[in-house]
């Protein structure tokens, strides 16, 4: 009978410890409100003009505070990696390591309402004057538009590091502006435009 009562108030106890964890628990999290209304940025230092442009970051740390607020790239670090797909759905290196090609989210729009397209993908890397920006040029022999959503990059040898030069913070070459076509476009830039972060 002894037996019967210490197993009978072990068995209490733990009854009592478990409804203890349950009602500790935290309530069940609610799904997160859509994003809505307005960001602030707030810093201590004058913003230069060029730090709006991507295309010529100068290769400090300090511009991408706008990119990443204005502008979109096609790899960029993310939390989940160094190296995260963005406006890129994914990417493929050729075996012989001579081809690296994106196929490009679906559905992207610049801030202006039009399409992202593979040709903005080559306008951004061709314009791009900034840090890296000779030896990236140097590497790559051809930006080829395969479709609308597909572009490749064809480099001259195998180059493992690519991507990070292309998708890191060590350029920001991978950043895309937009490209204007058209009737006075002149291949330039449109004033405001930036990578679409209406995703």
């Amino acid at each position: 009978m002894g037996r019967m009562r210490q197993v009978a108030g072990l068995l209490a106890a733990l009854a009592l410890s478990a409804a203890g964890l349950v009602s500790a628990a935290p309530p069940a999290r609610a799904a997160d409100p859509a994003p809505a209304g307005q960001i602030t940025y707030a810093v201590h230092f004058t913003l230069a003009p060029r730090w709006l442009d991507p295309g010529e970051n100068e290769g400090t740390i300090t511009p991408y505070m706008i990119f990443y607020a204005v502008h979109d790239a096609l790899v960029k670090p993310m939390p989940a990696g160094p190296t995260t797909g963005s406006l890129a759905e994914s990417w493929t290196t050729s075996p012989d390591g001579l081809v690296i090609e994106f196929l490009l989210r679906g559905g992207v729009r610049f801030h202006n309402g039009d399409p992202l397209t593979a040709e903005d993908v080559k306008f951004s890397f061709e314009r791009y004057k900034g840090a890296f920006g000779d030896l990236l040029k140097d590497r790559v022999k051809e930006v080829r538009v395969v479709d609308a959503r597909r572009v490749q990059f064809r480099l001259k040898e195998p180059w493992p590091d690519f991507l990070t030069f292309y998708g890191t913070t060590a350029s920001s070459a991978g950043w895309i502006a937009e490209e204007i076509r058209g009737e006075g476009g002149g291949g330039g830039l449109q004033e405001g435009a930036g990578g679409g972060r209406a995703l």
